[in-house]
């Protein structure tokens, strides 16, 4: 039975956001709100689903923002701080709901997680810590979350093993710099690609907006967004001019209709 749902950018930054501390560039100064980018993070709805993929530093802020108050589960896509950092806040959900949220992720990445948080995780936790169940997955391998199929994707942030995850016709792949050919088969045939593009300048785990703009043609999905961008991309207003025909920058508070 298909469904409809919504995904919606919580935010479209790299791991110092823009605007960037101290910095009086074009972009950290613009006035145009798209280009003030929180850390990467997306939200999917679906009316029986709310899935969260990564908590990063700005996560609190940005649920507020979208007036977002209930996931099921929560997806990671590594364990780098702008990735993680704000997970205690979905402690006021847990404490609503009275139950413990679903975390899924690769085995190490759920390690980072326990040792991070480690006050969640002790055998006897003090009254107020968030409460949570992990279960591990592994690349290329689906799992289903309350009856909806996710796909997690095995992509490369540098020499790192990460996860992208696709969902109905929708998928996710930031912090890249390498698709493999079997994570390039799970891509066939999607409607939105969003995908990550640091900058212009070439990155040792990231792809710049020309190699970003070669996969993106590669794949062929009929739309492409691009994610985790920093000040050094440029402006929205400028880059998007620039763009081939449905390839875009996301901003934060983007939504886009998705369906599985």
């Amino acid at each position: 039975m298909s469904q409809k749902g919504e995904l919606i950018f919580l935010g479209s930054g790299t791991s110092q956001g823009v605007p960037v501390i101290g910095c009086t560039c074009s972009v950290c100064d613009s006035a145009d709100p798209r280009d003030n980018r929180t850390r990467s993070s997306v939200h999917i709805h679906f009316p029986e689903l709310s899935l969260q993929i990564d908590t990063g530093p700005d996560f609190r802020l940005q649920m507020l923002r979208e007036k977002l108050n209930h996931i099921d589960a929560v997806l990671f896509t590594h364990e780098h701080q702008d990735h993680i950092a704000g997970l205690d806040d979905v402690r006021p959900i847990i404490f609503r709901l009275d139950k413990e949220m679903a975390l899924y992720g690769q085995e190490r990445v759920l390690n980072r997680i326990k040792k991070a948080f480690h006050y969640a995780f002790e055998p006897q936790p003090y009254p107020g810590a968030p409460r949570f169940t992990t279960t591990t997955i592994t690349p290329n391998t689906p799992f289903t979350i309350n009856g909806i199929e996710v796909i997690p994707i095995g992509v490369n942030h540098g020499k790192l093993p990460i996860l992208g995850y696709r969902i109905g016709d929708v998928a996710y792949l930031t912090d890249v710099n390498d698709i493999s050919n079997e994570a390039e088969h799970q891509l066939v045939g999607l409607k939105y690609l969003i995908l990550d593009a640091l900058h212009r300048k070439p990155h040792h785990s990231h792809f710049n907006l020309d190699q970003a703009i070669m996969w993106a043609k590669r794949i062929n999905a009929s739309h492409t967004y691009f994610i985790h961008m920093s000040h050094y991309m440029g402006k929205h207003e400028d880059v998007e001019r620039q763009l081939p025909e449905s390839m875009h920058l996301s901003y934060d508070g983007l939504r886009i209709p998705v369906n599985i």
